[in-house]
């Protein structure tokens, strides 16, 4: 069984020439994400932000941001693109789109250079790429009318091929939505957040979380053979007194992973012990950058071939 746990991404900042994007309602948002081969599960909220989880990962609208990411065979692109059209490209002051390079591309309806050359025609911007090619690689659109705050900060890490008890326990047939959130240890790890949890059949797990205008968003993917968790979050996961990132890194030991930081520094770990095969600095403007860091187990992994 194969699932593409590897995710698409927007961020969109409005100017303050632009209402508030909660008011729009649940209506509107029901059908942007239909718009990315998605459904609305569920949703919670508190005085700063809404948060939905999708049947393919999350969405968060506060006042004047959105953030969506989606999975699988999503075409996150179509929902950006409807955004942008009802707000008004005069009334966004930054857009970002990501795109994780996928196991299995070739069933993806577009590709990233596909998306872009859309996008180009709403709004004007840089990409690049981020990694080889030949790896695990990262593709990021931002646009010209950057008018983000040094202040905005978002940590990316993203595991792939996760070991250990815990991932023996997320390919099980008995698992419960508790015991997951119990096993990562979520309400030692993002105490005082409110938590949204759902587990899919017949394998993966998500976790939307919010508290006051923080907000953090876990996606995992269990299968055997394309094991992948992501983490997001404007929490800081490499706080000394919790440190979250080190913590999830131990608990599920991937054999690599990567740490994208939106004016966050690369998140270091000791456990499992490893090695930084690669890393880089990327400038979105002069007081923002995006940093970047892939991180690979020292141990020896012992393969099964899949017969096919």
């Amino acid at each position: 069984m194969f699932f593409e746990g590897s995710e698409k991404k927007v961020e969109i900042i409005t100017a303050s020439t632009h209402g508030s994007l909660r008011l729009l309602g649940l209506d509107f948002w029901t059908q942007i994400v239909s718009l990315a081969k998605a459904d609305i599960i569920s949703v919670i909220d508190n005085q700063h932000c809404d948060a939905y989880l999708l049947s393919e990962s999350s969405l968060f609208v506060w006042d004047n941001r959105i953030v969506m990411l989606t999975c699988g065979l999503s075409t996150l692109i179509d929902s950006l693109l409807a955004l942008l059209e009802h707000i008004g490209v005069k009334n966004v002051a930054f857009v970002s789109y990501q795109r994780k390079n996928e196991y299995l591309a070739h069933l993806q309806a577009s590709t990233f250079a596909d998306d872009i050359a859309r996008l180009r025609q709403y709004i004007p911007g840089k990409a690049c790429r981020i990694g080889h090619l030949d790896s695990h690689h990262h593709f990021i659109f931002t646009s010209d009318t950057s008018l983000i705050a040094a202040q905005d900060k978002t940590s990316e890490l993203l595991m792939y091929h996760i070991s250990g008890p815990i991932a023996q326990y997320l390919t099980s047939t008995k698992q419960s939505v508790e015991q997951v959130c119990e096993r990562l240890g979520l309400s030692t790890l993002f105490a005082g957040f409110n938590l949204d949890a759902h587990l899919f059949s017949p394998l993966g797990f998500s976790v939307n979380g919010i508290k006051d205008e923080q907000y953090f968003t876990i996606h995992i993917t269990p299968q055997e053979q394309s094991s992948y968790v992501s983490v997001e979050t404007n929490f800081d996961m490499a706080d000394s007194d919790n440190p979250v990132a080190a913590q999830l890194l131990a608990l599920l030991q991937p054999i690599s992973w990567d740490s994208i930081g939106f004016n966050v520094p690369v998140i270091a770990a000791n456990q499992p012990k490893n090695i930084c095969l690669a890393h880089c600095t990327y400038p979105i403007e002069q007081n923002y950058q995006v940093y970047f860091g892939h991180f690979q187990q020292l141990g020896t992994e012992i393969l099964n071939p899949e017969l096919m």
